[in-house]
């Protein structure tokens, strides 16, 4: 049974780990089949090697608290001794660390139906994982989930020492804080009560002459109630503290010279198409007003959208929205019933006319151990990596490797699974090729003088360049020296040079190697 917001297990290949994502809705279409709306959550297998490094500098404080430790790596007896971290529980705690973003799909099912092989769905909630950045896919960045909180000794007040008698204050006197309200004031309640009043009066009256207002605010009952918001309150106390608490000085500083005073507050000053935006990034971002300005409303400060949402809050639109959206959420499935996926998973080891589970399956040799643990025995095998390779999983291992993207312990050929298909023996890491394979017996490649005249002759046909870059690419060798003997009484009359290489002893060789090892350590 999968309910709206479980996190689920995903699988859209059947060699590929689950990719994980989130339940945010369940609609039934129109022909009765139901489609689950779903939030992408990313693995370190998805993103680049340099979003990669920004991770791992965030999640070293989780590596240093111990007690997020034992949730997610390992079990200690005790919570009163620090535990120390070894590379291989490090190594594995990296596997746990997934990415939220904000991307949506929809994953179709056909009702009550299995799903069909490509798509169907595993309950994750006997497995932990954490997540403490927003992964974008398009702008390929890492952002924080949420703000940082202010605690610490460089976020405390310094407090100045008392000044002595006769000394002078050298604070910049425009940045302390200024008194806007003297509750101690010779006036009553009822006279500053009958003061507001007419300052409302006042702001409706301004409105009133006002062409943009009136236009924005056609009726009088609605010039009246933008008239009486906080902004007009505010500036009428702030008027009283400015004249010293005098009526009659306060009154005229209501209406100047030139005018009423129009006191506007960020619901007067947006228009509507602005404040459609601003509803379409929320229902995008939620109350992330950063991106909200970012992608949508640029021309806005940060602290105008911020003032604008809470006032958009006290608003009929707010309620009318949260109404509809309560309405929509009870008509819309809560939880779907899907059966159990019992079909075989193709990567699954099974020597003919054999039971599931033996060793010696077709193609893969006898005697090889789990690329992860290393063990030679299990209850079933799976095929892992890049077929030529023949490497393979124990049960729980390929478990492991489907459930959080990587082997327990980390080996050369995890990171060519990594770079995609899985077909590829060959990663890039830092501009160098490197040849992901298995420890083999070294061997020396001696070519016969045909050979060798063949590659000169038969350049257009060989390409030995294109031909190194796919190693392994079989080559037709007897089509070649076929091809040569044709070619070579046309050939021209020059003898072909052929100068052999002299090789340096294997001493000298490693010494060499030894020297180049020392200096990119040192770099």
């Amino acid at each position: 049974m999968y309910r709206v917001g479980d996190y689920v297990y995903f699988e859209n290949s059947s060699s590929n780990p689950y990719l994980i994502r989130r339940i945010e809705e369940l609609n039934k279409t129109a022909n009765g089949n139901v489609e689950a709306k779903v939030v992408c959550l990313f693995r370190r297998r998805d993103i680049s090697g340099n979003l990669n490094t920004l991770a791992d500098s965030n999640a070293m404080c989780f590596v240093a608290h111990f007690v997020f430790v034992c949730v997610f790596i390992g079990d200690f007896e005790e919570e009163s001794k620090q535990p120390t971290v070894s590379e291989q529980q490090k190594h594995q705690l990296k596997h746990r660390e997934l990415f939220l973003s904000r991307q949506f799909e929809s994953l179709p099912k056909g009702g009550c139906l299995p799903l069909t092989p490509s798509f169907h769905l595993f309950s994750v909630l006997q497995e932990c994982f954490f997540y403490s950045l927003v992964f974008d896919p398009v702008q390929k960045t890492l952002l924080a989930d949420q703000g940082e909180i202010r605690v610490g000794s460089k976020y405390q007040a310094e407090i100045p020492d008392k000044l002595a008698e006769g000394e002078e204050d050298t604070r910049i006197q425009e940045k302390l804080e200024v008194k806007v309200w003297h509750p101690d004031n010779q006036l009553k309640d009822p006279q500053i009560d009958q003061f507001l009043v007419v300052a409302r009066a006042v702001g409706t009256f301004a409105r009133a002459l006002d062409c943009s207002s009136s236009i924005r605010q056609p009726s009088l009952h609605m010039s009246a109630a933008a008239a009486s918001r906080d902004i007009t309150l505010f500036h009428a106390m702030d008027t009283l503290q400015k004249n010293d608490y005098d009526l009659a000085k306060a009154m005229s500083t209501l209406v100047p010279q030139g005018g009423p005073v129009l006191c506007r507050d960020e619901m007067e000053e947006w228009s509507a198409s602005e404040a459609m935006l601003f509803e379409e990034a929320l229902e995008k971002y939620g109350k992330d007003f950063n991106d909200i300005r970012q992608d949508f409303l640029p021309w806005k400060s940060l602290a105008s959208v911020v003032q604008f949402y809470y006032m958009w809050k006290t608003t009929d639109r707010y309620i009318q929205q949260k109404r509809l959206k309560a309405a929509e959420a009870d008509s819309k499935l809560k939880q779907v019933y899907i059966p159990t996926y019992t079909k075989p998973n193709p990567n699954q080891i099974m020597a003919p006319g054999n039971k599931p589970g033996m060793n010696g399956a077709a193609g893969f040799q006898k005697g090889l151990s789990c690329e992860s643990c290393r063990t030679a025995q299990s209850a079933q095998w799976y095929a892992w990596g890049p077929p030529n390779m023949q490497c393979r999983l124990c049960a729980s291992c390929w478990i492991y490797w489907k459930k959080y993207g990587g082997l327990k312990t980390p080996t050369q050929l995890e990171g060519a699974a990594r770079s995609g298909s899985g077909l590829s023996p060959f990663t890039t890491s830092g501009g160098r090729a490197k040849l992901l394979a298995k420890n083999r017996q070294t061997f020396i490649l001696q070519t016969t003088k045909l050979t060798r005249i063949a590659r000169r002759v038969c350049t257009d046909i060989l390409q030995p360049r294109s031909a190194a870059r796919r190693p392994y690419a079989s080559i037709n060798a007897n089509a070649v020296k076929a091809e040569c003997m044709i070619r070579l009484p046309k050939a021209t009359k020059a003898p072909i040079k052929n100068c052999s290489i002299p090789r340096p002893p294997l001493a000298t060789i490693v010494k060499e190697l030894g020297k180049k090892i020392v200096q990119s350590q040192k770099k």
